[in-house]
C-alpha cells in the first residue's frame, strides 16, 4: 500500500466519527446547523414523544389532569330532645294551681275543691291522669302535660274554682270513727263528719291550715269549748270553737265562707255553715273524740 493510500483513508475515517459525534450531540442538545441542512437539520426534524409525567398548557391526556381532593360529608347536627319544662310542682301555690286542679275536676280526677295549693292529692291526681295517657308519671306538671290537659278541658268557670260545683265523693270514715262519740275529718274529702257509734249524723265542708301552718294529723280530743271564742294571737273570730289540739280548734269560719277554698287557715278546721257548725256545737261534749286523717 502507498502512502498516498494511507493518509486517503485515514483522513475518511476522521471525518465519519467527527460526523457522528456532532449528530447525536445536536440531537439531545442543541439546534439545528445554520444551514437547516445536512444530517443535524435532519435529526433535529424528528419529533420527540410528549413526557406524559410532565403536564403543560392545553394538555388532554388522562394522566395529565389532576386528582381532585375527595369531598369530605358535612355531619348532621346531632339533634337532641329537650327535656319537657316542669311548670307545676308539689309545694307550689297560687291561682295557676287552682285551674290545674279545677281542669283535673273536670275529667274526674281532682274529687276535692280546688284549694289553690299543690299538695299530695294534686300530685296523685297528675300521676294517674299521666299514666293512663302514657306519659312518664312524676306527678309534677311538664308542658307536655299541660298541653295535653288543655286539649281535654276547657277554661274554668268561677264557680269551679270556687269549689261550688265540685261533686264529692261518698264519705268512706277512717275506722278509727266507727266507735264511740268521733269528729271525724278527711283531708282528702275536705269534710267533717260527726259519727255517733258508726252512725253520720252530720257532714260538712271544711278547709284546712296551709303547707307552712299545717293542720296537725292523728286521734285527739275536744279539751275545751269556747261559743264566742277570739283569737289572741291572731285577734279574730273563731265562733263556735272546739278546741282539740294546743290552739288548733274547729270552729266557723266567715273567711272560708266568703272566699272559699281560696285561702287557708293557721291551722285550725274551718267550718263555712254557720248553722252546720252552731249545731254540732251543741251536740259535742268535752272529751269526745276527734280524728283527723287523709
Amino acid at each position: 500500500m502507498t502512502s498516498r493510500t494511507v493518509v486517503r483513508r485515514t483522513l475518511a475515517a476522521t471525518a465519519v466519527l467527527a460526523l457522528a459525534a456532532g449528530c447525536s450531540a445536536r440531537a439531545a442538545d442543541g439546534p439545528p446547523d445554520a444551514a437547516g441542512t445536512g444530517p443535524g437539520a435532519a435529526a433535529s426534524a424528528v419529533p420527540s414523544p410528549p413526557d406524559d409525567s410532565r403536564p403543560g398548557d392545553g394538555d388532554t391526556t388522562p394522566s395529565a389532569r389532576p386528582t381532585p381532593p375527595p369531598k369530605k360529608e358535612k355531619k348532621k347536627p346531632e339533634v337532641r330532645e329537650t327535656p319537657a319544662e316542669v311548670l307545676m310542682r308539689q309545694g307550689d301555690r297560687g291561682e295557676r294551681i287552682r285551674g290545674l286542679q279545677a281542669r283535673l275536676a273536670q275529667i274526674g280526677w281532682f274529687d276535692a275543691a280546688p284549694s289553690g295549693t299543690y299538695g299530695r292529692i294534686t300530685a296523685a291526681a297528675v300521676r294517674g291522669f299521666q299514666s293512663k295517657r302514657g306519659l312518664p308519671p312524676t306527678g309534677s306538671v311538664t308542658t307536655v302535660t299541660w298541653d295535653r290537659l288543655l286539649g281535654m278541658t276547657k277554661r274554668p268557670t268561677r264557680a269551679e274554682l270556687d269549689g261550688r260545683t265540685v261533686r264529692k265523693p261518698k264519705v268512706r270514715l277512717d275506722p278509727r270513727c266507727l266507735e264511740g262519740r268521733v269528729l271525724c275529718i278527711s283531708k282528702t274529702t275536705r269534710t267533717l263528719s260527726w259519727v255517733v257509734d258508726g252512725t253520720v249524723r252530720s257532714t260538712m265542708d271544711v278547709r284546712f291550715g296551709s303547707q307552712y301552718t299545717p293542720t296537725r294529723e292523728g286521734v285527739f280530743g275536744v279539751f275545751l269549748k269556747s261559743r264566742d271564742h277570739v283569737s289572741t294571737l291572731y285577734d279574730t273570730p273563731m265562733p263556735y270553737a272546739l278546741f282539740f289540739s294546743g290552739g288548733q280548734a274547729v270552729h266557723y269560719s266567715a273567711d272560708f265562707a266568703a272566699d272559699g277554698y281560696r285561702g287557708a287557715s293557721h291551722g285550725c278546721v274551718n267550718v263555712r255553715d254557720r248553722a252546720a257548725v252552731a249545731a254540732l256545737f251543741d251536740q259535742v261534749r268535752t272529751g269526745d273524740k276527734v280524728v283527723v286523717h287523709w
